[in-house]
């Protein structure tokens, strides 16, 4: 058996040998323009267009047989303030007649009656508003029915 013949189909002739650098260069130069192409998006903040959710705490607590609803803002997180609102039998969404139901920040309590609501059955809801990018997220909402 001649050892150079076995060689030769092990290793390969003069051409066949030239492919496997072309191919890792080839792969080294895609891996090159992917990296570039992760580090200018971070760079240069393209994600960054992204929105986020308003966050807020919120304790909505429903007192069936005083007929009221006391909602306290415990924290605002990301949000400028909390607005709430209420959605009824007979109205969806309509807003409170109490004007300090609106603008809530952090230690704020607002007290619900039955004279500050539409119906004597529904759901109090309180939404997270962040203003610059005018953001609005539903944070807590109770059902009430008197």
């Amino acid at each position: 058996m001649n050892a150079n013949l076995i060689r030769n189909k092990l290793v390969g002739d003069e051409q066949e040998r030239a492919v496997s650098p072309v191919i890792g260069v080839i792969l080294m130069v895609a891996i090159t323009v992917i990296l570039a192409a992760v580090i200018a998006a971070f760079v240069l903040d393209l994600g960054g267009s992204v929105g986020q959710e308003a966050q807020a705490g919120v304790t909505i607590d429903v007192d069936e047989s005083e007929e009221e609803i006391q909602i306290q803002i415990t924290s605002l997180g990301n949000s400028d303030h909390v607005n709430i609102s209420g959605a009824t039998d007979d109205a969806t969404n309509s807003s409170l007649s109490d004007p300090a139901s609106q603008n809530m920040t952090v230690g704020d309590t607002a007290t619900l009656t039955s004279a500050n609501l539409t119906s004597t059955s529904g759901t109090v809801t309180a939404v997270a508003v962040i203003e610059e990018t005018e953001t609005e997220t539903q944070v807590a909402s109770e059902d009430f029915d008197f």
